[in-house]
């Protein structure tokens, strides 16, 4: 069993909401304004990528780690909760499905963590897990091209079909998963596990 976290999207292929799937930019931006209520006010107009992660609670569960040896539970189920809620909202942006984002765990995407004992995590490897992660980031860069990519494609399919392409789900979810394993990884410091490089 892997002990990474796991990502799973139920993908709606077929009968697609066409108007919706056209104005996703525009429906999306209140559950977008939501989740980015969670970053620094510094943070909240950067534009700066990295916002992405900044609601997270990264340097208080690294600094527990480091320092005592153990992951908070408050902390982690934070940090669960709202990287579940970000791919939420990523799922319905990219076109995986068409149910609004819930703020609430739902059905159709579920992210699970691994069993996260601090006791068997290197309690000097989130000093540098950031920089090991560098490899990752650059293909993960590669990665958010291609989902991009595909979501365009899915997006015309949709509007012109009502159906979503399979290929274009399997690339998309691939991608959101990826980076969830990479951000588990060297974020949210709940596995000393590498992630690997394939969707």
């Amino acid at each position: 069993m892997s002990n990474q976290i796991e990502t799973q999207i139920d993908v709606s292929l077929t009968e697609r909401n066409r108007l919706t799937a056209f104005f996703r930019i525009i429906l999306v931006l209140p559950v977008f304004i939501f989740v980015a209520s969670f970053a620094p006010p510094s943070e909240l107009f950067s534009d700066n990528w990295s916002a992405y992660g900044a609601g997270l609670l990264v340097l208080p569960a690294g600094l527990a780690i480091v320092f005592r040896q153990v992951y908070p539970s408050y902390v982690l189920a934070f940090n669960e909760a709202l990287l579940s809620l970000q791919t939420r909202l990523d799922a319905y942006l990219l076109l995986l499905t068409d149910q609004y984002p819930s703020i609430e765990e739902n059905d159709v995407v579920s992210v699970t963590f691994p069993e996260v004992d601090a006791k068997q995590l290197n309690r000097w490897l989130p000093l540098v897990k950031w920089f090991l992660a560098l490899p990752l980031y650059l293909v993960g860069i590669i990665y958010v091209i291609y989902a991009a990519v595909l979501t365009l494609i899915g997006w015309f399919s949709i509007l012109f079909t009502g159906n979503y392409p399979e290929f274009c789900a399997e690339g998309v979810v691939g991608t959101l998963a990826y980076w969830n394993r990479v951000v588990g990884y060297a974020l949210l410091l709940v596995t000393d596990e590498y992630p690997t490089f394939s969707l």
